[in-house]
């Protein structure tokens, strides 16, 4: 079951600082406005499953906003988590009102992406926001993947979204745009998932047959000569 909320839209003072869903504080002039998206998602899959499945998400079809995606830097810490920094190319695609509004017609965005595996606690969690834009949009996301408390088999994915526009009218209809997007495209990354999911399984699948066919060859040819 999915759960959408989009808050109404809230001005802020000069100097108040909002911690964009507890990552990447950021300081929001007295003209700001921000909009929070925030959706929960059940995968009937095992988290190591699902977490292979996030990391291996793109290029995918069914989520065609991204368009590249650069490994910029990946290591393991003493705690056994794997830390990766990745650029990712993506294309909004606002409506055309959207792009008069901002007064750009271009919308290939540059998101950073930071992301922390940890399995031992069975956790992957995944921030990102866009590098191009800064001056005039903000998108700062969250997602955290995690086992469900009452059935192994299954993950949580938690998404948040912090929106904010800046120095151009109509702020808050900009917002309320943006995160009607931000909602179709978690959408098609659900979609996106189960797709790579289904193809890790089938990898998995062909792996054991030719395991087990291998291991049967060597038998029927023991009984053959026999």
């Amino acid at each position: 079951m999915n759960v959408v909320l989009i808050s109404a839209s809230v001005s802020l003072p000069t100097g108040f600082f909002v911690p964009p869903l507890r990552h990447h504080l950021r300081l929001l002039s007295a003209s700001s406005t921000m909009k929070i998206w925030v959706s929960e998602h059940i995968f009937n899959h095992p988290w190591e499953t699902v977490t292979k499945a996030a990391m291996q998400k793109y290029p995918n079809p069914m989520n065609p906003s991204v368009i590249g995606v650069d490994v910029l830097d990946r290591g393991i810490d003493q705690q056994g988590r794997l830390h990766s920094k990745r650029l990712l190319s993506t294309e909004w695609g606002l409506p055309s009102i959207v792009k008069s509004i901002i007064g750009n017609s271009r919308t290939y965005t540059y998101v950073q992406e930071q992301s922390v595996v940890d399995p031992i606690e069975k956790s992957f969690e995944l921030q990102s926001s866009n590098i191009t834009f800064t001056n005039l949009v903000s998108v700062d996301e969250k997602l955290t993947y995690k086992p469900h408390p009452e059935d192994k088999n299954k993950t949580i994915l938690t998404q948040e979204a912090i929106i904010s526009v800046k120095g151009v009218s109509l702020s808050s209809y900009l917002e309320g745009v943006l995160a009607t997007t931000i909602s179709a495209n978690a959408g098609k990354g659900r979609e996106a998932m189960e797709l790579v999911i289904r193809r890790l399984n089938a990898e998995i699948e062909e792996l054991a047959a030719t395991a087990r066919g291998t291991i049967r060859t060597p038998m029927a040819a023991a009984v053959t000569e026999k």
